[in-house]
């Protein structure tokens, strides 16, 4: 299984994966899912990837190959992040198509993509790409999208992430959503990718590679595991846990079903 995550505020965007890929319980691989296209100061494009392994690898192979090859459209003459996105749907359905057809196992090659960058002056966009070809687009109210095992890290991300949030704080947000899914989840693992991409800077971004023995990553899931039992002990009492509401005089608490 898998977990990817893209954020979209009105800083930047922020991208997330995990790297662990399973064929099985005595077949499990490293394999990064994150892959950047970087034309600087013209266009920025990074890719989250999470389905059949071979086709998101062809996927890749040939937006990459298309350029050189001068086949239109390619990640140079898209015009627009909606543009790259129905076009990046297309080299998956023709990819799929390819491996299917020469599948005799009813083998399942769809494959999953979140795609985001920005294209000169125009805004940042993210978009999710089904195996179908077909794409949506984040929702203002939650200004992010998930592909994989979504539904561990996404409680927080809907408590927190809003569009003023700022690029660093929906970072760590990114961050602990991954760890909760990890957590729970060992289909889903380490090394961590981390992409955060400032709105208009066209460049690389800031990319990290994070493991389970990363000091920073080890205390960042400390402090959250920390900062959990701290907001539980914080929480309102029950009227029978303090003696100053349903007590006697010598402060003992008095059971539910005992009279006055």
């Amino acid at each position: 299984m898998t977990y990817c995550l893209a954020i979209n505020v009105n800083e930047g965007l922020v991208f997330c994966s995990d790297s662990r890929t399973n064929a099985g319980t005595d077949n499990v691989s490293v394999y990064s899912k994150m892959h950047t296209f970087v034309w600087p100061g013209e266009r920025t494009f990074v890719l989250l990837s999470a389905g059949n392994l071979a086709t998101t690898q062809a996927v890749v192979k040939k937006l990459k190959g298309d350029i050189p090859a001068g086949l239109v459209p390619n990640l140079l003459t898209v015009g627009s992040m909606h543009e790259a996105a129905d076009y990046l749907g297309l080299v998956s359905t023709q990819v799929q198509k390819t491996h299917a057809s020469r599948d005799t196992a009813n083998t399942s090659f769809e494959a999953t993509f979140i795609f985001g960058g920005q294209i000169g002056d125009a805004p940042p966009e993210i978009f999710l790409v089904y195996p179908q070809g077909n794409c949506i687009h984040e929702s203002s109210e939650h200004p992010f999208l998930q592909v994989g095992e979504i539904k561990y890290g996404k409680p927080i991300l809907d408590r927190v992430i809003k569009r003023d949030l700022d690029l660093e704080r929906a970072a760590r947000c990114a961050l602990v959503s991954m760890n909760s899914t990890c957590r729970s989840n060992v289909t889903v693992g380490p090394p961590i990718e981390l992409l955060l991409y400032e709105r208009d800077s066209l460049g690389q971004g800031r990319r990290f590679s994070l493991t389970d023995e990363d000091p920073f990553a080890r205390e960042l899931s400390e402090k959250w595991n920390a900062g959990l039992m701290s907001a539980l002990e914080n929480l309102p009492r029950f009227p029978w846990e303090d003696p100053l509401e349903d007590g006697d005089a010598s402060g003992r608490v008095r059971p539910l079903h005992a009279k006055p």
